[in-house]
């Protein structure tokens, strides 16, 4: 496998004590996974842009999170229907504005 020229991170709320936190896994964080990998495999961008979930990033409020590196755009409150809006954005080197946190 060659490394990705992207890296999208989901964040699955699991902390480092292994208590869940709740807020992105309870908003379908580990759905988005799934999709975001899917979508990835249907663009065919494997092997240029990888998808992980992560532990907790710590802005529950904001949950689920995505985060875009090396490019480091954080997007918050994303859902299944901001998947190919992202993937369009990471596509053509833009962010998406109305999810993005700053």
């Amino acid at each position: 496998m060659q490394k990705p020229e992207t890296h999208i991170f989901i964040c699955a709320s699991t902390r480092l004590n292994g208590i869940v936190k709740g807020s992105c896994q309870n908003k379908s964080s580990h759905n988005l996974v799934a999709m975001f990998s899917e979508e990835v495999m249907d663009r065919d961008l494997e092997g240029e842009v990888m998808v992980t979930a992560t532990g907790c990033v710590g802005l529950c409020e904001k949950g689920p999170v995505v985060m875009i590196y090396p490019q480091q755009i954080w997007y918050g409150e994303v859902t299944e229907d901001d998947i190919e809006d992202i993937l369009d954005a990471i596509e053509e080197g833009e962010v998406v504005d109305r999810l993005a946190i700053s």
